[in-house]
């Protein structure tokens, strides 16, 4: 029988199948709490320092105390990935304001909850990096930057699941938001490029999108490989005429674009930048200095 993973809450170890916490928690109450997705390849934690310090801040956004430092998180992520013996995985990294009661105000919650989870995760078929994937303007528009942002990365998730939802009623594979001013903002759990006579192009954070870690992984990748890149307000025409469309994200990773609202991007393939781009991405993130390994 294969042995069952195990998750970190707050200290301890528990099989998959036994991790769990209280009903009381206000992460589940309230949504109140903060989270990070972050990849493993061949053993090496993509971006980690990244990924932390983002998490520290969208803690610290909301007034949530993390009770352990930066160094010590670090620390217990990679000792959880040698726990489960993963050299390739997902990590979804919980703070929660903890355990209250069912009143709202987070001043009953007296300590945080921490939970660790490391498995692994599919988003799309298989074949999506070689086809592309379609994909559907929401009328669920992205909260603007003086509400719940997604700039904070928290638990609560219901703007994006609103806009999924319509994407699968709609047949499609994923929705783009749009922003209050009717910009493109960015996909459900993705940042978002466009392509247009070999520049590229991407949403500004003020928009209300989540600063990605892959996404300036990759913005940083293009220039490197001798492309301009540029952060601007894009309107939905200049969407459905771009040369090429991708989306990334740490599960994503970069994902083509094939069709938006029926209409066809470019030719209906996966474009020679977007493909370049993957290609190199694939190299960087299991280059050692990218990351932190888990043997460290």
């Amino acid at each position: 029988m294969e042995k069952e993973l195990l998750v970190y809450i707050d200290g301890k170890y528990y099989p998959k199948s036994q991790a769990k916490v209280s009903v009381y928690d206000h992460g589940l109450l309230y949504g109140d709490g903060v989270f990070e997705g972050i990849r493993v390849y061949d053993g090496i934690v993509f971006r980690l320092k990244e990924h932390i310090d983002r998490l520290y801040c969208s803690a610290h956004a909301i007034m949530l105390e993390i009770p352990m430092t930066k160094e010590e998180m670090i620390k217990t992520v990679l000792e959880t990935l040698r726990k489960n013996n993963l050299k390739d995985a997902y990590i979804r990294l919980v703070i929660t304001r903890g355990v209250g009661d069912l009143g709202l105000n987070p001043k009953k919650c007296a300590k945080p909850t921490i939970i660790i989870i490391t498995d692994t995760i599919s988003l799309h078929k298989s074949e999506a990096k070689e086809k592309g994937v379609t994909a559907m303007l929401s009328w669920v528009k992205r909260d603007p930057v003086d509400a719940t942002s997604h700039e904070i990365k928290s638990l609560n998730y219901l703007n994006s699941i609103l806009a999924k939802i319509e994407a699968n009623i709609s047949n499609v594979d994923e929705a783009i938001c749009l922003d209050k001013n009717g910009f493109i903002c960015e996909g459900v759990a993705e940042n978002i490029f466009i392509i247009k006579r070999g520049k590229i192009f991407t949403p500004p954070s003020y928009t209300g999108a989540l600063p990605g870690i892959t996404a300036e992984a990759v913005m940083n990748l293009a220039r490197k490989m001798g492309y301009e890149v540029k952060e601007k307000n894009i309107t939905p025409y200049e969407l459905f005429t771009a040369n090429e469309v991708f989306f990334t994200g740490t599960a994503t990773e970069i994902v083509p674009v094939r069709e938006i609202n029926k209409r066809t991007i470019g030719n209906g393939a996966p474009g020679v930048i977007t493909k370049r781009l993957m290609a190199e991405f694939s190299k960087m993130v299991r280059d050692p200095e990218e990351g932190i390994s888990i043997y460290k």
